[in-house]
C-alpha cells in the first residue's frame, strides 16, 4: 500500500458507520464508499492480481467509477471501506441476496443478507498473522449490528480455496454448489448464532491453547503493521 493509499479517503470521525476493536491488531472501523474520493484506491485493490476473485482484473478507472457510482444508487446493495487503525485497509459490498448476485437462485428468508470483502492487496512479506480474520469478523459483527439481520448469505467461488476456510471459521456452512454465469460457486450461509458461536469456540481454544516446546515464538504485531494481502481474503 502506498502513502497515496494510506492517505487517500481519510475520513471524518462522523463519517465512522460502526467500530470494533480487536484485542490483538486494534481498531477497525466502517465508512460508506465515496466513488469519487475512493475511487484510485478502490482501482488499485480491485484490479490487483491478488484479486483476481473479485473479477474485475483490467477494469479502467472509468469502469470503476461506473461500478460503485451503481452501486451507491442502487436500493438493495451498499458499498463501504474498512478501515484498520485510520488506515484503509479493506472493502465491503452489502446487499439484499433476494435482489441481487441470487435473485432466484436460493429459497430467500425473511432478515438475509449477502456480503463481499477483499482486502487490500501489499506488497512484500509484511502479512499480519490473523488479520483476514479479524477483517471478516468485523465485516460479520457489521452486518449483525442490524437486528433485522437473521442469516448472511455468500456465494464465493468454488476455487477460492482460502476463503472457504474463513467462512468456516466465522460460522458458514456450505449449503450446495451453484452454477452462476460468471461462476460456480459454493452457497453458504451463516445465522446470527452460528456466528456467536464460532466466536464462542474460537475464544475458549485460544484461552487454552498452550505452546510446545518445539513451536517458534510468534511476535504480536504492533496495531499499525500494514495488513495482510488480499490473496488471502477476496469473496466474491
Amino acid at each position: 500500500m502506498t502513502d497515496h493509499d494510506r492517505r487517500a479517503g481519510a475520513p471524518r470521525r462522523d463519517d465512522v458507520l460502526f467500530s470494533r476493536t480487536d484485542e490483538t491488531l486494534g481498531l477497525f472501523e466502517v465508512r460508506a464508499v465515496d466513488p469519487f474520493a475512493d475511487l484510485e484506491l478502490l482501482h488499485g485493490w480491485v484490479t490487483h492480481p491478488k484479486a483476481a476473485f473479485w473479477l474485475m482484473q483490467g477494469a479502467s478507472l472509468p469502469e470503476v467509477e461506473r461500478e460503485y457510482m451503481g452501486i451507491a444508487a442502487a436500493e438493495h446493495h451498499d458499498a463501504f471501506i474498512g478501515l484498520h487503525n485510520g488506515v484503509p485497509a479493506f472493502l465491503i459490498e452489502r446487499y439484499d441476496p433476494a435482489e441481487v448476485e441470487l435473485k432466484g437462485m436460493y429459497d430467500a428468508e425473511p432478515g438475509d443478507i449477502g456480503m463481499h470483502f477483499l482486502v487490500a492487496p501489499v506488497e512484500g512479506d509484511r502479512r499480519v498473522h490473523g488479520f483476514t480474520r479479524a477483517v471478516i469478523t468485523t465485516v460479520m459483527a457489521l452486518l449483525f449490528d442490524d437486528p433485522a439481520v437473521r442469516r448472511v448469505v455468500v456465494e464465493p467461488d468454488v476455487r477460492n480455496t482460502a476463503v472457504h476456510a474463513l467462512n468456516e471459521a466465522v460460522g458458514f456452512r456450505i449449503e450446495k454448489k451453484l452454477e452462476k454465469p460468471e461462476k460456480d460457486a459454493y452457497l453458504s450461509f451463516c445465522t446470527r448464532e452460528m456466528f456467536h458461536a464460532a466466536l464462542a469456540e474460537r475464544a475458549t481454544t485460544t484461552a487454552t491453547a498452550e505452546p510446545t516446546a518445539s513451536a517458534e515464538p510468534v511476535a504480536t504485531p504492533a496495531p499499525t503493521t500494514t495488513p495482510a494481502p488480499a490473496v488471502q481474503g477476496v469473496t466474491r
